[in-house]
């Protein structure tokens, strides 16, 4: 098909055809007019640069290979001559380049995004750790979008390293206890034993042993600081052995405490342990109804009746929230379902509708996934896993459980049984399970071995059953076996499908041409997937069915349970016990389930609105009138989840009065990020260690400055302090942990130093060939045949009227 890159040349057409027609209607010759907007219209088309689309093969005989040589600071634990010995093994086989990255940065997303042409191969010589511009994920999925294996080698590391950083919040309420994490990393995988000193400005609070057991620790720790103002968190480490930086041993973490945030509980229950922690940690009014909020940072209405709110009242409260406030609603025998929350102007605000939840039943699948041999063999062992992580992403399986085995001569379980997937840790552990499976080295694919395995944990199992098998096909001889059993599954209600990985490998079809795998499904029901190496499959699976509405679930109790512990209301909340009520709610799209029952019904559900945030407890505040459904979950460590509910929703708890400045703490090398907010009237001002900074109008009263602090220290921008700690290329010291599951993801491989010297140009050249499009011009085609028509009419031209003249002189001497 023909494409133009100038198209708007065309419009040359219309006059020209004007012009033709005229000179014709006017006498011209129509032969010679004609000839003559036929070869001016061949150059107005050229002129539209016409081209084809042209699909092309490269070789892969002969890759073209980049290599990437980390050469970072961080670096300096690892063998140095890795990517040289290796650059000279590829470039006497290959053409090969190298790219050498140093500095204290590493930016080697931005690196593979640079050098992924589409027509090349990529290798990495690093630990993985990315610290600057594109992330390696994205780099990684922009690598294999335009066609690029990129392939990592591991170097051998030499010499161990310790770091140690803090997490936790900068701003800190007064008299509140404070919780941050200690961080601590090494980058062998073998125990250690490291000291620890704290000071908080400078007065040691903790001094204690730590056993490091794995690449990583966090230690949680708490301090309640009762003073106003500025303060500096201060923590050293010293490792009993071998420790390569010490830069990345002593780390400043600044905090500025703020008064207590004002809020505002509606409520008749003062007495209740929901008004106790409230009044305890914050500047807590209480009143039966909403009272002036201009100051108040959150609203509490605990187990009100919708008739106790006037339409504009919750108008009110929809414009307080909108405008970057918090709203907390607490259940009880008053509110939701049993204050007639259902379709009111209330509901609106709420990430929960007042109605029972849909039952939606469980889900159990088995991955079923293929080791054997053939798939290392014919280059589909990447894609197997790949597919599989892919399904684990698949939304239709959050909260579902999931197990993995895998199947060459016979049936392993790699997950342990089945996982559930409600928390993203599990998630997370399956990922790095299936990301490390290594193919097997014996030949036979025995999928009913793997089936086994499947059936007998779905046997017993209720709600839906699923199987997924990903496999390269090759089950001819095994396949009246894994018939069988595949069969019992079905007539037990599992649901099979098929992820086929096309390759060369054999025993994959029948004799008519007919997949083995696709036969299989065929038979027993189930469903076939066929994908090309490189494709990832996106399973829909069924809805999943209600189950009879005469059955029913009577328990004294209800286990409470995280369902998102990454969230910031959650990740630092131990929490345990049980509820004996709540209300019956659903959530809404878009918001987010955090705290469930062990019934899978919603009991904390928080969301966004406008600029604000709500929270909707469904259970009451721990002592409600003959129901104290909820006491457990105000005592203990369960109490802070009030808190960091509360916390949430308050955002920012700093007073928003005279002029406001926020920064995090930063690290050497990286610019601090400044924001000013003017709630009073006056010319922004702040200064650097006596030196004025420049601020940029941003907002609405809001001023921003991006600055260089300066060395490693405290530093104090009109007395707002700010930490500057080591660069952050010291701070993950190792290989990164995700690099191999990322690399496999994106298709390609990861090798230590000698087995990329003798596997890599190989696996290189056997990637399958891949087409690469190119638009060719055509333009020289309509030049020639415009340039063709004008010489061949200019010479039948010619020759007749050299024809004309001959027979006008025979004539001439005939009359003499």
């Amino acid at each position: 098909m023909m494409n133009l890159q100038q198209p708007e040349m065309l419009w040359f057409l219309v006059p020209l055809l004007a012009a033709g027609i005229y000179l014709i209607r006017k006498g011209a010759k129509k032969g010679l007019i004609i000839s003559r907007m036929v070869v001016i219209a061949l150059l107005i088309i050229a002129l539209a640069s016409p081209y084809n689309v042209v699909s092309k093969t490269s070789s892969s005989e002969n890759p073209d290979i980049v290599l990437i040589s980390d050469e970072t600071a961080s670096m300096e634990l690892f063998e140095k001559q890795t990517a040289t010995e290796l650059y000279e093994s590829l470039a006497a086989n290959t053409p090969t380049s190298i790219v050498k990255l140093t500095g204290e940065s590493t930016a080697l997303g931005d690196a593979i995004v640079q050098y992924a042409r589409g027509d090349n191969q990529i290798v990495i010589v690093s630990d993985g750790n990315n610290n600057q511009g594109q992330s390696l994920d994205k780099a990684l999925e922009f690598a294999k979008e335009t066609g690029t294996t990129v392939y990592s080698v591991i170097p051998e590391l030499q010499v161990n390293d310790v770091s140690l950083y803090i997490r936790g919040e900068k701003t800190v309420v007064l008299n509140n206890e404070y919780q941050f994490d200690l961080i601590l990393q090494q980058a062998r995988d073998s125990p250690i034993s490291c000291q620890i000193e704290m000071y908080v400005d400078d007065q040691l609070v903790r001094s204690r042993s730590y056993d490091l057991e794995d690449r990583s620790r966090t230690i949680p720790v708490t301090y309640t600081f009762n003073s106003l103002g500025a303060h500096t968190i201060t923590a050293r480490i010293k490792a009993a052995e071998e420790d390569k930086f010490l830069i990345n041993n002593d780390f400043y973490k600044t905090v500025y405490v703020v008064p207590k945030p004002k809020i505002q509980l509606i409520s008749d229950d003062t007495a209740s342990p929901l008004a106790n922690v409230l009044l305890n940690l914050y500047d807590t009014s209480i009143s039966m109804e909403l009272s002036e909020l201009d100051n108040k940072k959150a609203v509490v209405l605990d187990n009100r009746r919708i008739d106790s709110l006037s339409e504009s009242d919750i108008q009110k409260l929809k414009d307080y929230v909108s405008s970057g406030n918090g709203l907390y609603v607490v259940g009880g025998d008053n509110s939701y379902e049993y204050g007639n929350y259902l379709g009111s102007s209330l509901e609106q605000l709420l990430p929960v509708y007042s109605k029972a939840s849909e039952w939606k039943g469980g889900r159990n699948v088995v991955l079923v996934l293929d080791v054997s041999m053939s798939t290392s063999a014919h280059g589909t062992h990447g894609d197997i896993l790949g597919n599989a992580i892919a399904v684990l992403r698949n939304e239709g399986l959050r909260g579902a459980n999931v197990g993995v085995i895998v199947f060459g001569t016979e049936g392993l379980d790699v997950s342990g049984g089945l996982v559930y997937m409600g928390i993203p840790s599990n998630v997370n552990r399956l990922e790095e399970q299936i990301a490390s499976i290594k193919p097997a080295i014996t030949s036979t694919t025995s999928l009913d071995q793997g089936l086994n395995i499947a059936w007998e944990w779905l046997a017993e199992g209720e709600g839906e059953l699923d199987v997924v098998i990903i496999s390269d096909g090759g089950i001819e001889q095994r396949y009246a076996d894994s018939l069988k059993v595949a069969s019992a599954l079905t007539d037990a209600g599992v649901k099979l499908y098929y992820i086929h990985v096309r390759s060369s490998a054999p025993s994959q079809y029948d004799r008519s041409g007919t997949a083995f795998a696709q036969k299989l499904m065929d038979e027993v029901g189930g469903k076939y997937f066929p994908v090309e190496k490189e494709e990832r499959v996106n399973i829909i699976f069924d809805e999943l069915q209600q189950p009879d509405t005469n059955e029913s679930i009577d328990y004294s109790a209800f286990t409470l349970i995280k369902y998102n512990p990454t969230h910031f209301i959650t990740r630092n909340v131990n929490l345990s016990g049980n509820i004996t009520g709540y209300n019956d709610v659903t959530p809404k799209p878009g918001a987010d389930r955090l705290i469930l029952t062990s019934t899978g019904k919603p009991v904390l559900t928080v969301w966004r609105y406008g600029l604000g945030r709500v929270a909707a407890l469904s259970t009451d505040n721990g002592r409600g009138y003959g129901n104290m459904w909820s006491t457990q979950m105000y005592s203990g460590n369960n109490s802070k989840l009030t808190s960091s509910t509360m916390n949430w929703l308050i955002g920012n708890p700093q007073v928003e009065e005279g002029a406001v400045l926020e920064a995090e703490d930063t690290w050497f090398g990286t610019p601090a990020q400044l924001k000013l907010t003017m709630y009073d009237e006056g010319i922004p001002a702040i200064e650097l260690e006596g030196k004025p900074i420049d601020l940029s109008l941003t907002g609405k009263n809001t001023y921003e400055a991006t600055v260089d602090v300066g060395q490693v220290g405290v530093h104090y921008i009109s007395g707002y302090p700010i930490a500057v700690n080591y660069a952050l290329e010291y701070r993950d010291v190792g290989i990164n942990p995700d690099l191999e599951m990322l690399i496999k993801a994106s298709g390609g491989k990861t090798y230590t130093k000698s087995e990329a010297q003798a596997l890599l140009l190989r696996d290189a050249r056997e990637k399958p060939q891949k087409p690469i499009r190119e638009n060719v011009s055509q333009k020289m085609y309509f030049i020639l045949a415009a340039l063709i028509l004008f010489l061949l009419e200019v010479t039948i031209r010619r020759l007749r009227e050299i024809k004309e003249m001959k027979e006008q002189e025979k004539r001439i001497q005939g009359i003499v």
